[in-house]
């Protein structure tokens, strides 16, 4: 059976990411609170972008992702955000939803994918 792999995180208790066979799970918010929901949904999507990398996959190879944001009116600037980081391609474009959420204070947006490899 194939091992579990753990991109570490900085918070205790929980990883960045985890990898299991051929699938890849990670989560991230942006990494500056003061920012904008665009702003941190770029730095979210930035750690995104390493957490797969660390795990051997990427962006073109999500299958689907779950954006929690603070203010569901705010739901065009991430969406801004996310068009730009997932690019033209349709073929790259995973199944998402979008959720209206409370998170921890400071946090305006909260991004989870699972990714093949």
């Amino acid at each position: 059976m194939p091992a579990i792999e753990r991109v570490p995180g900085s918070a205790r208790g929980r990883s960045q990411a985890s990898a299991w066979d051929d699938l890849v799970w990670a989560v991230a918010t942006g990494p500056d609170k003061s920012g904008s929901v665009y702003d941190q949904t770029l730095g979210a999507l930035a750690l995104i972008d390493d957490s797969l990398a660390k795990s051997g996959t990427d962006k073109s190879r999500l299958v689907s992702a779950t954006v929690y944001v603070t203010d569901i009116a705010t739901k065009g600037e991430m969406d801004r955000a996310w068009c730009e980081w997932i690019g033209d391609d349709p073929g790259h474009w995973p199944q998402r939803a979008c959720i209206g959420v409370q998170l921890a204070p400071g946090d305006l947006v909260e991004i989870v994918v699972t990714a093949a490899r």
